[in-house]
């Protein structure tokens, strides 16, 4: 799936020029946490977000830094905090080091930059231009589309079971086979020995992403991998 799949279009904005006051009520008004600054030409220019509001004199949280603590960080890092706290205009308090992303990007791309940068939106150029935004949000609502709809119609117990024998022969942590599955009218039980707890939840998502299943009741042995000591299940687990 590509950024144009799922980008929000047209991009709300402001200018270097807005007032922040403008800007917030525009973030407030939209329920939004952040906004692209373009130029007048529809160059992007910066980015303002609710971070950037953070330290502000008006609400006393501007930064506050003992007198030898100034002078380790520089006259320079200081007028920058002051510019941040007391900018009136979005210019003044922008971040201008934005991290921008085109239509044809494969969405993989765009969740790494994401996650590696933390960063929560991303401003799809075009030529230089604004032509949309792509946002978490939206990353949200492309999966909401993609995930399938819960089963409406009962699918037989021997398609069940080998779908998920299928996916849990995919995974490495499944045990190449050790863990037994048993369906009938829906209700799967899984039995056999897993070697790490975790590999325990991992075996009920894969059948609970199945289609038609109707519970799953974990009867997994765990045995721990140095000692070989098995540890029974406390108890029928059904959800």
């Amino acid at each position: 799936m590509k950024v144009a799949e799922v980008m929000t279009t047209p991009v709300i904005s402001v200018e270097p020029s807005t007032g922040i006051a403008e800007a917030a009520r525009l973030m407030i008004a939209h329920r939004i946490s952040g906004l692209p600054v373009v130029a007048r030409d529809g160059v992007l220019v910066g980015m303002v977000s609710e971070g950037d509001f953070l330290r502000r004199g008006e609400l006393g949280t501007e930064r506050k830094r003992s007198s030898w603590l100034e002078l380790l960080v520089g006259t320079g890092r200081s007028a920058g905090d002051y510019v941040q706290s007391h900018g009136r205009k979005i210019g003044e308090v922008m971040t201008q080091d934005v991290v921008t992303t085109s239509r044809d990007t494969p969405l993989e791309e765009v969740v790494e930059i994401m996650s590696r940068r933390r960063i929560k939106r991303l401003p799809v150029l075009e030529g230089g231009k604004l032509v949309g935004i792509v946002t978490r949000s939206d990353l949200l609502r492309a999966l909401t589309r993609v995930l399938p709809a819960a089963a409406t119609a009962p699918t037989d117990d021997e398609r069940i079971h080998d779908a998920i024998v299928a996916e849990l022969g995919r995974h490495s942590w499944a045990g190449r086979g050790l863990i037994r599955v048993h369906v009938a009218g829906g209700a799967v039980e899984l039995t056999g020995a897993i070697f790490d707890e975790r590999a325990r939840l991992a075996a009920r998502v894969v059948a609970e992403n199945v289609p038609g299943v109707i519970s799953v009741s974990d009867q997994l042995v765990w045995v721990e991998p140095m000692s070989g000591m098995a540890i029974l299940p406390s108890g029928p687990d059904e959800k």
